[in-house]
């Protein structure tokens, strides 16, 4: 009995992608635990081989015989104390799954492709030389804009930035949207919102509440609702116009107000306005299926 440790538990432990560009038909990115991956175009123009050949060498990688590519490649990994089922990770993103191929996996196969292969093969070995240099790994995250020592992703960042752009300018007695809806930016963002600058879910929500307070007149019952500064920060297109004069409504409003959202907005209106942001790229597809299974109505 074998007793290689494998990795291929810690290559797995999370699938979802953190950042990911492309490139022609190349596909790079970097998974939530910093694992870079290329898919096989990627991985073919990487060593200057088909795309054939790649799938080959996946397709026989359980049943490698000796002196095959898939077989030096395993061997090459597992002195590297890494064992493997199989050469990629099937990931997911807006709904398409493909095979992405770790770093590791990528270095061993450019390896082969420059320095085993039957014929040179000089872009690979150019390749390699450069992954030599700056490790293929560091390659992908410049590629992609990721960085590894950042601790706040963007999304929280963002939102970070729009809470204490802030809500400090509302009135006493007063409340306003931004800060109402805050529990559901953070089930958002939770589930893979890139909250930012194209992303404005408040606006939405206002939008829709201050109709809904003029055609029933609840200004009639609760009071007039005020005007109070609200800005953005400066890397938000809305920033140009700052400050801005945003409603804020009676606190005695407050019961109504969130009725409404869980009875109207979360359950009929949320899931059409996250279709809108699927089709602008700030949220994954999937993320509406989660709103609608999160807040649909209880009857």
């Amino acid at each position: 009995m074998s007793t290689d440790v494998s990795t291929e538990t810690q290559l797995t432990l999370d699938l979802k992608v953190e950042k990911e560009a492309h490139f022609d038909d190349v596909t790079m990115g970097v998974l939530k635990d910093g694992t870079a991956y290329m898919n096989q175009n990627g991985l073919a123009k990487l060593c200057g081989v088909s795309k054939t050949s790649i799938i080959k060498m996946a397709d026989s990688w359980e049943t490698a015989s000796d002196n095959t590519i898939a077989w030096k490649v395993k061997q090459s990994l597992k002195a590297q104390g890494v064992v493997l089922s199989k050469p990629f990770l099937v990931i997911e993103v807006d709904n398409r799954k493909h095979n992405a191929y770790p770093d590791s996996v990528c270095m061993a196969v450019l390896e082969h492709y420059a320095f085993e292969a039957r014929t040179p093969n000089e872009t690979a070995l150019g390749n390699y030389r450069l992954m030599a240099r700056q490790s293929l790994r560091q390659f992908v995250y410049t590629q992609v804009g990721y960085d590894p020592n950042k601790i706040v992703p963007d999304a929280w960042q963002q939102f970070h930035d729009r809470v204490t752009s802030g809500y400090q300018n509302i009135p006493a007695g007063y409340f306003s949207v931004f800060k109402e809806i805050s529990d559901v930016v953070v089930d958002l963002i939770r589930n893979g919102a890139n909250f930012g600058p194209e992303f404005v879910p408040d606006i939405s929500v206002g939008i829709a509440w201050g109709k809904y307070w003029k055609n029933e007149n609840l200004s009639a019952q609760f009071g007039e609702r005020k005007k109070y500064d609200h800005s953005y920060p400066d890397y938000f297109a809305q920033a140009l116009s700052n400050p801005q004069e945003a409603n804020c409504y009676p606190e005695s409003a407050l019961p109504e107000y969130r009725r409404w959202m869980r009875e109207v907005y979360l359950p009929e209106k949320l899931p059409r306005y996250l279709s809108n942001q699927v089709k602008r790229g700030t949220v994954p597809a999937s993320l509406v299926e989660v709103a609608k299974l999160t807040y649909q109505s209880e009857d």
